[in-house]
């Protein structure tokens, strides 16, 4: 059977936490649950590696706004790693050559890492931080579960990650107005700070404030 679905699936849990994929592939290739998962991502230091940034991702996933800040910086590391498994993946298997596994797995992933980085915005509008949570939490055990899924039904988990992609997209289409908000209020914030900044330093030119009489 193709590696195809596989890379497919791997690619759009990526794209949400790659380090939670990288962490269970190499967990399943250590344990002996699954062959398909190449040698490299079951060595002691990328698992180990994985499992600290797993924790990381796990802490700043959960805070408001922080979350944004930690998808902006994946924004290119979340489809390499994509393309990078895609293409061990089809290495290991054969069945699939690893340029295009890697171009499936890294555009997978770009696609479900633009879907949570937009849904992540839409979600930072509440006033509240509990939905931070909540969405984290619900990102972290549809991964897990998707790609363990993914590890014995590889073609019924590629389906499940392909819906899961088109909802996602239909979801950040509808909420754009309020990603647009979000934005905007970011780049206010930003703005101000910045005149903030300036008038200190202005005033600090100046010899400080004038005095009161």
């Amino acid at each position: 059977m193709s590696v195809l679905p596989l890379v497919f699936t791997s690619g759009w849990a990526s794209g949400i936490n790659a380090y939670a994929v990288v962490l269970l592939l190499g967990l399943f290739g250590a344990t002996g649950v699954s062959e398909e998962v190449p040698e490299p991502l079951r060595r002691p230091e990328v698992l180990t590696v994985a499992a600290l940034l797993f924790l990381c991702e796990a802490v700043a996933d959960k805070v408001p706004y922080m979350d944004s800040v930690w998808d902006s910086v994946h924004t290119l590391v979340r489809p390499v790693a994509g393309a990078v498994v895609g293409a061990l993946l089809a290495g290991q298997d054969g069945s699939l050559p690893q340029a295009a596994a890697g171009a499936v797995g890294g555009s997978t992933a770009l696609l479900s890492h633009l879907v949570k980085a937009g849904t992540r915005m839409a979600v930072n509008t509440s006033p509240e931080p509990a939905s931070n949570i909540v969405v984290s939490l619900a990102e972290d055990l549809g991964v897990a579960g998707l790609v363990t899924f993914a590890m014995f039904h590889p073609v019924a988990a590629a389906v499940v990650a392909a819906a899961l992609l088109v909802l996602g997209l239909a979801v950040v289409i509808f909420l754009a107005s309020r990603i647009r908000r979000f934005v905007r209020r970011r780049r206010r914030r930003r703005a101000e700070k910045q005149l903030a900044r300036g008038g200190a330093a202005r005033g600090a030119a100046d010899g400080g404030p004038p005095a009161p009489w």
